[in-house]
């Protein structure tokens, strides 16, 4: 009976086991591996140790407490002094490995700016603003001064461009020397130079082409201080915040700290005016025109024909660019443009490779290839021939906006073109009126004319060019242009009017209102402190002031070796928000906000590029690792700050401050 039972429950118990261990093992799941890592790398030793005095080790290993990775070594890291042989930078498991190709030079403080090249393997956690630094003599200098590169004409921040110093205050040294000290701009254009001894510096932006470390060649864009640079030390408190969590305040701490300055350098980077001038391109793409195209602005080059020699200036009308890069020839004499070959002897400005412009001449070919006729005789006898007219366009619209003055451009020159060739009507009470006007020819271009009334506002008006009234240069005529249009009433209008302080007294300057791309759209001269402008469109507009030193209407970029600063640009830190049917009145101090703050960031095209979200206590901690690192050397004798057991956060890893 017993054995009855325990097989009974035997048949019952192994089918279930079975079954419960069949179904454990379809749904096995990997283990989730435990929270997830928001930590940078933590650094365990380095040889040499940090801050060492006397080392001779071209060869640095730091390790860290797990796998790390270098990201763009060659952009990010900066070494300095400056290299002339690209240094090795790479990671291997724990450790970030820097090897000097250089000879280190004696009695001098070597910095390794990581940025945040140095990353863990896993989860990519940047260690920001990691330093490294060792002396070759018995003193480490660590001094450091700080700020920001801007674009001068457009105060966009600068990114990559080198900042160097030099103790020698020559203007050569610049243009001959090495820097001394090197940093680079980050995203947001600013720059720390480390490792600087006591003295006096001037100080210099380079987007250094041939990677020399000095200026020479005017294509590079610089920047450079007028005022001599002494870096100091001073003490300073900040408000650190240590959070319990992401969101969450625990406590706000006061911290004493030393500050580095200068801490607030501005670079106003630009482009020499200097460019080099060489002919680029020339064509004859029509029996008709010649194309001559010019590397950058030049004085008008000379020219003639050689075959057919022609050394008049009457089988031609030129029209070129407002700063003569760009030249079209309109052949007018048939005995030249029906032939398909010309040779044409050009004298014009070359640079040469020592950046010296000279007098070159050249002789050019042009030839062209007619196309064949695809029909016959006894085909043209089948149809008429289509008249061909003189193209003609104008901007005029159905719509036409009041502070607009109508532009007229022809297909080819024009033989002749006044304003008895158009007629501009005003209606009133259902009767057209003639409209006077001011008829303007553009002085670069023979095809251009520009047509200024004083317009009514919500006019309507017509103009009308009759039917052959203007012949081109070809034998061409015009076909009739009639349009019909309206002007925009002054309800669909704005006007601004901005008040001005804290420009240099008696010195031009001029107000641009930008578009939302930074686009100057409207520009007015400051007279009195004030700007105005009349006639706006609604919307939102931005500005900028130009201080127009040499009076010419636009922006002068600045040149070296005449020690001439670029031109002083402010922008309005804000936007104007223009009604329409409104007047607005609005003040602006162009030094209420420092200039490095001014640009809104909706027009900023180079916009700060986006840090992950850490936690702060992180930051705060990794500070205080770096302060570790640099407080443990003690021994440093002569250089600032050594054996100052305060806060060097200035020189550190970036913390909350």
């Amino acid at each position: 009976m017993l054995y009855r039972i325990f097989t009974f429950l035997s048949r019952l118990f192994f089918p279930a086991v079975a079954a419960l261990l069949c179904h454990s093992c379809a749904n096995m799941a990997a283990p989730t591996g435990g929270a997830y890592d928001v930590d940078p790398p933590v650094v365990r030793k380095a040889a040499p140790a940090f801050n060492s005095l006397n080392a001779s080790a071209s060869r640095i290993e730091i390790e860290f407490d797990e796998n790390i990775k270098i990201e763009k070594p060659s952009e990010k890291v900066i070494v300095t002094p400056p290299q002339k042989n690209m240094p090795v930078i790479r990671s291997a498991g724990k450790k970030a490995i820097v090897e000097l190709n250089d000879t280190l030079l004696p009695n001098t403080t070597y910095t390794i700016d990581f940025t945040d090249a140095i990353a863990d393997n896993n989860e990519s956690n940047p260690l920001e603003s990691f330093v490294y630094s060792f002396s070759t003599g018995d003193r480490l200098d660590t001094l450091s001064i700080s700020g920001k590169a801007l674009t001068a004409q457009n105060l966009e921040p600068v990114t990559g461009i080198y900042v160097g110093v030099h103790s020698n205050r020559h203007d050569t040294a610049f243009t001959h020397v090495p820097f001394e000290r090197i940093s680079r701009t980050d995203s947001r254009g600013k720059f720390t130079v480390r490792g600087m001894a006591p003295g006096e510096y001037r100080v210099f932006a380079l987007n250094d082409l041939n990677r020399d470390y000095k200026y020479d060649n005017p294509q590079e864009n610089i920047a450079f201080l007028d005022s001599i640079v002494i870096p100091s030390t001073a003490p300073a408190v900040r408000q650190d915040t240590i959070f319990r969590d992401s969101l969450t305040i625990d406590t706000i701490r006061t911290v004493h700290y030393t500050r580095f300055l200068p801490d607030d350098v501005v670079l106003r980077s630009f482009l020499s005016d200097f460019q080099r001038q060489y002919l680029q391109k020339y064509e004859r793409p029509e029996a008709q025109k010649i194309n001559l195209f010019f590397a950058a602005p030049t004085d008008k080059p000379t020219f003639f024909l050689l075959n057919p020699e022609r050394r008049d200036d009457d089988w031609y009308v030129v029209e070129r660019s407002a700063k003569n890069d760009t030249l079209l020839l309109w052949i007018t004499d048939s005995l030249v443009y029906s032939r398909d070959s010309l040779r044409m002897q050009i004298n014009y400005v070359r640079t040469d490779s020592l950046n010296k412009n000279y007098i070159a001449t050249d002789t050019l070919n042009f030839n062209i290839k007619r196309a064949r006729r695809e029909r016959g005789s006894a085909e043209k006898e089948e149809g008429e021939v289509p008249t061909r007219f003189l193209a003609v366009r104008a901007n005029v619209q159905s719509t036409f906006e009041l502070y607009n003055p109508i532009r007229i451009e022809f297909e080819q020159p024009v033989v002749a073109f006044d304003s008895t060739y158009v007629q501009l009507s005003l209606e009133v009470d259902s009767l057209l009126e003639a409209v006077p006007f001011r008829l303007e020819p553009d002085s670069l271009n023979r095809r251009k004319f520009t047509l200024r009334p004083r317009w009514t506002p919500g006019g309507k008006y017509k103009i009308v060019i009759d039917s052959a009234a203007i012949s081109s240069c070809y034998g061409i005529w015009n076909n009739k242009y009639e349009q019909s249009f309206t002007v925009k009433p002054l309800d669909q209008y704005g006007n601004l009017e901005i008040s001005i302080a804290g420009l240099p007294e008696g010195m031009p300057a001029f107000v641009e209102l930008l578009d939302k791309s930074d686009k100057p759209f409207r520009k007015s001269y400051i007279k009195a402190g004030m700007a105005r402008f009349q006639d706006l469109p609604p919307g939102e507009v931005y500005a900028r002031i130009v201080v127009d030193e040499n009076n010419d209407g636009v922006w002068t970029t600045g040149n070296y070796e005449e020690g001439r600063q670029p031109e002083e640009v402010f922008y309005y830190p804000g936007k104007f928000v223009i009604r329409a049917y409104s007047d607005h009145a609005e003040d602006w101090n162009v030094r209420s906000t420092p200039v490095t703050e001014q640009k809104p960031l909706e027009i900023t095209k180079n916009k700060p590029e986006e840090k992950k979200r850490r936690d702060p206590n992180l930051e705060r901690q990794q500070q205080q690792q770096q302060q570790q690192r640099n407080s443990s050397f003690s021994g440093a004798r002569g250089g600032a700050g050594a054996g100052n057991s305060s806060d060097m956060s200035r020189q550190q890893p970036g913390g909350l401050r």
